[in-house]
C-alpha cells in the first residue's frame, strides 16, 4: 500500500461511508456521537472475521466486507433492534496492495447502501498476518421489547427464518465436497457462504410477538442450546421439518450425512430462530411475510433441559456437545 497512508485510505475510501451521520464528525474524530430516541436502548455487538478461519484468503474482497457487515446486522436482528451504525477495525495485510482495500471498500459502499446503516467510526492497520476485518455493530430498540435468549417459556413454538444448512453446505463446496451438484446448485450455496442475508426487517417486526430470539452462526442445534440454558428449558427439534432450500436438499438427498453435520451443526446460516407462543405463531407468520421472509416451525421448547432431535418421527436424540462450532 506503498503511497496510501492510513488517513488519506480514511479519507479517500471509508469517509464517503458516514455522509448524512453528522455525529460521525466525517471519521476526522476519534470517536462518534449517536443520540438516541427517548425510551430507546442502544444495541451494540462486534464480531470479527479473520482470513482462513471465516472466510477464505482467496475470496473476494468485496464480499469479504459485506459478510463482515452481516454477520453484525444479523446480531442487531435478533435483538429485535434497528441498525443505526457501524465501526470498522480493518488489519489488512501490509503486502496486499491497494487494490484489495478498494474492493473491500467498495463492499462496505454497497451494504452501507443496501441497508441505509452508515460506518460512523473504527480504524484502519496493516498487518504481517492474516486479514482481520472487525465491525462493531450499533442499534435501537425500545426500552422493554429487546429480544433476549431467557426469554423462552415451555410449550413455545420453535420457528426459524429462511433455510437451514446452506452457509456451511456453500463452504463444503468450497472445499471440495458435494462434487456431483449441478453448478447452479454448488453457486447457490456458496454464493449464501459467502454472502449471508441478515433479517433486519423481520427481527424488528418480531419485536413484541417472539419471545427469545438469536441469530444462526455456528449450527442450528448449537445456538438452540444458548436458548435452552439461558431460560432453563429443553428443546426439541423435528429434523424433517426442518427448512432446506432446493440446493441443499440436493446435497442431503446425495450424501444422508450432511444432514446431521452439515444442516443442523453446521453454522453459517445467519437466520433467525425464535421461540414464540402458541396463539402468536399466526402474528408471527404474518409479520414474516410483511418482511418478505419464510418462516417455519420446527419444534417447541420443554421441560428439562438440552436440545434434542427427532429423525424421520424417531424416538428424541440428545444432540450432544459437538452440535456446533467452537473456536477452542
Amino acid at each position: 500500500m506503498a503511497g496510501r497512508g492510513e488517513f488519506d485510505l480514511i479519507a479517500d475510501l471509508f469517509a464517503p461511508l458516514a455522509a448524512g451521520y453528522s455525529g460521525a464528525l466525517n471519521l476526522r474524530d476519534d470517536a462518534a456521537l449517536v443520540d438516541l430516541p427517548a425510551g430507546h436502548r442502544l444495541v451494540i455487538t462486534t464480531d470479527a472475521l479473520v482470513a482462513g478461519v471465516h472466510f477464505l484468503p482467496d475470496d473476494p474482497p468485496d464480499l469479504v466486507a459485506r459478510k463482515a457487515v452481516r454477520v453484525n446486522l444479523s446480531d442487531v436482528a435478533a435483538m429485535g433492534a434497528r441498525p443505526v451504525g457501524l465501526l470498522v477495525a480493518a488489519c489488512f495485510p501490509r503486502d496486499g496492495g491497494t487494490a484489495w482495500v478498494e474492493l473491500f471498500a467498495a463492499g462496505l459502499a454497497a451494504d452501507v447502501a443496501e441497508f441505509g446503516v452508515p460506518v460512523i467510526g473504527g480504524d484502519t492497520v496493516a498487518t504481517p498476518g492474516p486479514a482481520t476485518i472487525t465491525v462493531t455493530a450499533l442499534g435501537q430498540v425500545a426500552t422493554g421489547a429487546e429480544l433476549r435468549r431467557d426469554a423462552a417459556r415451555e410449550g413455545d413454538v420453535l420457528m426459524v427464518s429462511g433455510t437451514i444448512g446452506d452457509g456451511a453446505l456453500g463452504l463444503a463446496v468450497q472445499r471440495g465436497r458435494c462434487a456431483g451438484l449441478e453448478p447452479a446448485l454448488r453457486d447457490a450455496l456458496i454464493d449464501r457462504y459467502r454472502l449471508p442475508q441478515p433479517r433486519v426487517t423481520l427481527g424488528a417486526a418480531l419485536s413484541g410477538v417472539a419471545r427469545a430470539c438469536l441469530d444462526v452462526s455456528d449450527g442450528l442445534l448449537g445456538d438452540l442450546g444458548h436458548i435452552c440454558r439461558a431460560s432453563g428449558l429443553g428443546a426439541e427439534v423435528e429434523a424433517d421439518a426442518v427448512p432446506l432450500s432446493a440446493a441443499a436438499r440436493a446435497a442431503v438427498a446425495a450424501d444422508e450425512s450432511l444432514l446431521r453435520s452439515a444442516v443442523l451443526c453446521g453454522g453459517d446460516d445467519y437466520e433467525l430462530l425464535f421461540t414464540v407462543p402458541p396463539d402468536r405463531v399466526a402474528e408471527a407468520e404474518a409479520a414474516a411475510r410483511q418482511a418478505g421472509v419464510t418462516v417455519t416451525a420446527i419444534g417447541a421448547m420443554v421441560a428439562g433441559e438440552g436440545v434434542a432431535v427427532r429423525y424421520a418421527g424417531g424416538p428424541p436424540e440428545a444432540a450432544g456437545d459437538g452440535a456446533s462450532w467452537r473456536h477452542f
